[in-house]
Parts: C-alpha cells; structure tokens; sequence
C-alpha cells in the first residue's frame, strides 16, 4: 500500500503513525533509537507490506495492467489503492478527507527533525503537490505517475499507467475494494498483537 492507506491503518495512535509514514525510509533495523511506538508503527508497515504483496487479490490486479511496466506493477497499484481510498474516503473515516491530510502534513512538519533523511527531503514535495488529496483526481493521479516516472530515469513508463487506471476503473476499484476489508482485519489484529508484545 502506498502513504494514504499506510497512515489510516495507523488509526488514531500518533507516533504509530510516524512510524508507519517513515518505515519506506528505514533500512534493516536502524531505529531503535526511536520511541517503542514509532518502532511499532515500522513494524506494522512492514506487515502490510509482506501481506499486501502476498494477497492474490493484489496479484489480480497487477495482472490487469500493461506489461510494459515489469517489476514496477507493484508500485502501480499501491498508486491505484492510494486513489480509490482517497475517493471514497468518506466511506472509510468520519474525518473529511481534506481535514485529515492537513492534520498529517502539520504533524509531520512538527516532527521534522526525528524523519529519516529520505523522507526529510520528500516531505516538501509530497506537501507543495498535496499527494495525499490528489491520490482522488485523475489529474492528481496522472501528476504523480509522471513524477514517479521521471524519478526512474524514464525506465518505469509508469506515466502511460493513467491509461490502464483509466479504462479498467470499475475493475480496479473492485479489487481495491475486497482487499481493503481484508486489509483492515489484518492490520487491526497485526497491531494488537505487536502492541502485546512490547507491553
């Protein structure tokens, strides 16, 4: 999954949260100098990883795109997933979805110093460009594509992927839909349990 589903799993826990945001920037075991949460917020996103990336409804829709795009299919739909959250957000939170992404951005900014570098240097973007809003418009989505795509020294083709979200909505959505109940109930116990574990 990609930034938008991460921290909505991460419920309404602070610095699990950070944890889950900055777990993409972490390498091997490089943050026990962090708080008990924020580790356990990494922990939690290396779960949704492993078991997104094992979901045969997630394999389902990485067969449905071109096969132009090769190992980077996978980014791709954690994209397309990100879009779908975002679009019907309001099924999903209570919270206006302009509202929450505001909070996380202030949050973030306030915690600045704690971020890895890499994602240090990544926030000003994905704030100035307001990912996580535009993860709902096509036109959002086709900015992020052509980013990604230029971060890939072109190699992705990722930028003709607005193509495929485009003329295989409904069915992308559908998927999307399925898994996230899934997701949800995986991510909910997964937590608990590594809640547990540090108690």
């Amino acid at each position: 999954m990609n930034f938008l589903a991460h921290l909505y799993l991460s419920k309404n826990h602070t610095n699990i949260l950070i944890g889950n945001f900055i777990a993409d920037g972490i390498q091997g075991n490089q943050f026990t100098h962090l708080s008990s949460e924020i580790q356990q917020g990494i922990a939690l996103h290396r779960h949704i990883d492993t078991y997104t990336d094992a979901h045969p409804i997630v394999r389902k829709s990485k067969r449905r795109l071109h096969k132009r795009y090769g190992h980077y299919d996978g980014v791709i739909i954690d994209l397309f997933y990100d879009h779908f959250l975002a679009r019907n957000w309001n099924q999903y939170s209570a919270i206006p979805l302009d509202i929450y992404v505001k909070s996380v951005y202030q949050l973030l900014q306030e915690q600045v110093d704690i971020l890895p570098l890499k994602t240090q240097q990544f926030l000003p973007h994905l704030i100035a460009y307001d990912w996580l809003y535009n993860y709902q418009f096509f036109d959002g989505m086709e900015a992020i594509l052509n980013g990604m795509n230029r971060r890939t020294q072109l190699k992705s083709k990722m930028n003709m992927a607005i193509e495929d979200l485009k003329d295989l909505h409904q069915e992308f959505e559908n998927d999307f839909t399925l898994f996230f109940k899934d997701l949800c109930i995986f991510s909910d116990r997964k937590l608990k349990e590594i809640q547990e574990s540090t108690l």
